[in-house]
């Protein structure tokens, strides 16, 4: 698809997520696939130093929180009140899921500090320490959530049921949106087909293109799993326009759990006449 719009694509892997933002001021990289969490993180510190970023947002490409929440027994009405009879594995890979919790709760009239919370362990640790036994409730996204439901796990929650919370955009430094302002447009219009994509093919086709690069330790029936799971969820959008309404959800987390101290406006962080889907 990329090569259809003349682009000539060059995928990197960050070395770690909070040096993808460092990465594009750098020059090592035009623009970043990732949260907006790190976009509102970086305006937020130069706030405090009374500078101005120039990150921004454009294009929603996962709309929804993918983590899931997982058990050893079977709860079909889950409520968040259940996490207070259960010790807790949080994901800290990164901050968001966290984050999008705390605020879960604190909106369900639940104070996070009360809630236990086994130690901080990576995401795939975890899957080990369930299966071990050393956890009975663990918060995971996929491939994670699946490889613990095929040894017997229950969902117990999917964060997506939460609405669209702009979990996952393109980003880049202001000048370069608009010194290459067609090469962004081409960027979104490859993402919108791909989006369109998603929603148009079956579960096993779409599992049959990305299985053997991306997941070849997967069977393609997990695999499909997986996509049905999230597709089901709306964890990815129709198309990339990203709604003012799911901005401030998110921000309002990060501000809620302390992560950044400045309500920073969306026509700061987001380019949404870029964003729309043409």
């Amino acid at each position: 698809m990329f090569s259809a719009e003349g682009l000539d694509v060059s995928l990197i892997l960050s070395p770690s997520t909070a040096e993808t933002a460092q990465g594009l001021i750098d020059g090592r990289a035009d623009v970043s696939f990732g949260g907006p969490m790190r976009v509102l993180m970086h305006h937020n510190k130069a706030k405090l130093n009374n500078e101005v970023s120039e990150l921004i947002c454009f294009a929603q490409v996962v709309a929804r929180d993918p983590f899931i929440l997982l058990g050893r027994t079977p709860n079909n009405n889950f409520n968040f009140h259940d996490l207070l009879n259960n010790k807790l594995a949080v994901a800290i890979d990164v901050p968001t899921p966290w984050m999008t919790l705390q605020d879960d709760l604190s909106r369900a009239n639940i104070d996070p500090k009360s809630i236990q919370r086994y130690p901080d362990a990576l995401m795939h640790e975890n899957v080990n320490n369930f299966k071990n036994g050393k956890i009975d409730l663990v918060q995971l996204f996929e491939p994670f959530a699946q490889e613990l439901k095929e040894t017997g796990a229950h969902i117990w929650h999917r964060f997506a049921s939460r609405g669209d919370i702009a979990f996952t955009t393109f980003y880049a430094l202001k000048s370069f949106t608009i010194d290459n302002r067609e090469i962004c447009e081409a960027l979104v219009r490859v993402m919108n087909r791909s989006l369109n994509a998603i929603q148009s093919m079956n579960n096993t086709e779409i599992a049959k293109i990305i299985g053997p690069g991306f997941f070849p330790d997967l069977s393609i029936s997990s695999l499909s799993s997986i996509i049905e799971g999230y597709k089901s969820s709306r964890v990815w959008p129709s198309r990339t326009d990203l709604p003012p309404s799911a901005f401030v959800k998110l921000k309002a987390a990060l501000l809620s759990g302390e992560l950044i101290q400045f309500d920073i406006p969306y026509d700061e962080v987001v380019d949404t006449e870029l964003s729309k889907a043409k």
